[in-house]
């Protein structure tokens, strides 16, 4: 589906049509990237996303090319041009990546992993290997994203989801570094950039000045508390457990009020999940969600309406 424009496009406007949310994200996977860079890439049921040659040494890593996104990644370049015809301005569609580190460790793991012992192996006792091929993946995210802006996109958001795996000096080191250099490559391109990290309590000023425009938190923080503590230097974005969706309406109302009056009044509160939707989520839950949050930022706000919704 992520290499046909046509089904990606369709996937990337059902949320908008059938659910009503205030912006569109791209259908894509975060592995485009590794895969164009000559990784190949299959899908096991029941396992995931596999790398079947995964990178473990300089051998290995010779084995990766410089990427082209407009040759090597112009099925998702044309799938973000379809929508925006088919979008007709009606919401921004956002772009989006996996950061480097992110990256990087599907890339040594091969696979999803509970320990992620062979990237910390990695950046333990290669840490000039490790540093390369961040690099290289960094200048290929850039690259990416930049594209996308091209393309048209309005706004694109950079994925760390395994940031958290990391302590504090490792994730300046090995991620935050990667993540302000993509940064500084995309923001002559004048649009928004999202930084989301999960599972990084530790590092939410920095993260805040990397130059990102909006911080994604995850649902184990408290949004009105990171707004104390980073002030007005980003917007936010956040923060519901996805598993909130399971609950019925009225809990799902019930926690999304809460975290609107956490935040509190004023600008710069971007309304979402705390991580990604689950699969086998009611699509009519995230639908009373939805409907809620506008209602509700409309009413809690009056003539104010400082919260959307993605």
């Amino acid at each position: 589906m992520c290499r046909t424009p046509d089904l990606a496009s369709e996937v990337t406007l059902q949320p908008i049509d059938l659910i009503g949310v205030d912006a569109a994200i791209i259908f894509s996977d975060i592995l485009v990237i590794p895969e164009a860079m000559g990784m190949h890439l299959e899908m096991h049921e029941g396992t995931g996303p596999v790398f079947p040659h995964p990178i473990r040494d300089e051998h290995d890593a010779k084995n990766l090319k410089k990427i082209d996104p407009t040759v090597d990644l112009k099925y998702v370049l044309d799938a973000v041009t379809l929508t925006k015809k088919e979008l007709n301005r009606r919401v921004p569609l956002i772009g989006f990546s996996g950061s480097p580190w992110t990256l990087l460790a599907y890339m040594v793991e091969g696979q999803g992993s509970k320990t992620f012992s062979k990237v910390k192996c990695l950046i333990y006792n290669n840490p000039k290997l490790a540093h390369n091929l961040l690099d290289e993946i960094a200048d290929a995210v850039a690259a990416y994203l930049c594209a996308k802006i091209e393309a048209g996109v309005d706004a694109v958001q950079i994925f760390d989801t395994w940031g958290g795996i990391l302590s504090q000096d490792d994730f300046e080191e090995f991620s935050l570094n990667y993540i302000r250099k993509i940064i500084s490559e995309v923001k002559g391109k004048a649009v928004p950039v999202i930084v989301f990290a999960k599972g990084v309590h530790y590092h939410l000023n920095k993260l805040a000045e990397s130059g990102a425009d909006v911080l994604g938190l995850d649902w184990t923080m408290n949004i009105g508390d990171v707004r104390r503590k980073v002030g007005d230097k980003v917007a936010l974005q956040g923060n519901l457990d996805p598993a909130m969706l399971y609950a019925g309406h009225e809990k799902i109302k019930y926690e999304a009020k809460k975290i609107l009056q956490s935040f509190g009044k004023g600008n710069g509160h971007i309304f979402n999940l705390g991580h990604g939707i689950l699969p086998d989520v009611q699509p009519e839950n995230l639908k009373t969600l939805v409907n809620f949050v506008k209602e509700e930022s409309v009413s809690y706000h009056m003539d104010d309406k400082d919260h959307t919704v993605s």
